[in-house]
């Protein structure tokens, strides 16, 4: 079967028409397992956290501060692999399966299938593309010997306020994008064999079929994590377990277990 076949048996479910309801209950059902097992939540939560305060240290350590503010932007791309084992948790509460460290850590490869790796390389190579993009963005609106010097102050200029509105959008559309073909395929990833080209598809048919909720949800969850990383990253720690979980519960009211 091609892969093109399989996207089209898979897309035969048609995705659930979503509310905003969906999305206040999808945060409920999250903050509930959270409160249920917040141990793994906080775990995985703590291994994220400390990446973004390891970039922030590393970067203020060598003068690259202006970079940091580009590198940072894009960090929460990463988030929802560092939810893996939180849909884990909540996939297995929902089904009344045994929770334990060895199942969930597990869990992290995926169905042993290598497409969640696919998934990350895809991730890491739209991630490249955007460090590309701003560093072209640096030199088109900087000369060269701006760009050695990297102070916050090149930001306040005329030429580095329309760089930042510039880059802002960039990198908006690059954000969205990659949360259209992540926000449903990864939880699909652990909850179904399928092919990441597959589960992609579905993920974009089911922000296609739901624009306006699933733009809802992009944007609360942009907003919560561009707060949880102002007090150096210390927010993630509740941000991202409940996040994960509520993901998780919208996957699944986006995409009921089909039956029969």
């Amino acid at each position: 079967m091609t892969l093109a076949e399989q996207a089209e048996v898979t897309l035969h479910q048609e995705p659930a028409h979503l509310e905003r309801s969906d999305l206040r209950a999808a945060l409920a059902a999250g903050w509930a397992d959270f409160k249920a097992m917040p141990l793994y939540g906080l775990f995985f939560a703590t291994f994220y956290m400390l990446g973004g305060m390891a970039l922030y240290f590393g970067m203020i350590a060598n003068g690259q501060l202006v970079w940091f503010i580009a590198i940072a932007a894009g960090f929460p791309l990463f988030a929802p692999f560092a939810a893996l084992g939180i849909y884990e948790v909540s996939r297995r509460r929902e089904a009344g399966m045994r929770v334990g460290w060895a199942s969930v850590l597990t869990a992290l490869k995926g169905r042993g299938n290598g497409q969640l790796a696919l998934m990350a390389v895809t991730v890491l190579i739209i991630f490249g593309f955007w460090v590309i993009i701003a560093r072209g963005m640096f030199a088109i609106f900087f000369s060269q010997g701006r760009i050695a010097e990297e102070t916050l102050s090149m930001l306040l200029t005329f030429n580095g306020i329309t760089m930042m509105a510039v880059g802002t959008v960039v990198g908006l559309l690059i954000a969205l994008a990659l949360f259209t073909i992540t926000v449903i395929s990864l939880p699909m990833l652990l909850d179904r064999d399928v092919d990441f080209v597959t589960a992609m598809i579905t993920s974009t048919e089911v922000v296609r079929i739901n624009r306006e909720v699933m733009l809802q949800w992009a944007a609360f969850i942009a907003a919560v994590l561009f707060v949880a990383m102002i007090p150096i990253f210390v927010g993630l720690l509740i941000a991202l377990p409940v996040l994960g979980h509520a993901t998780w519960h919208l996957y699944r009211r986006a995409l009921p277990p089909q039956t029969g």
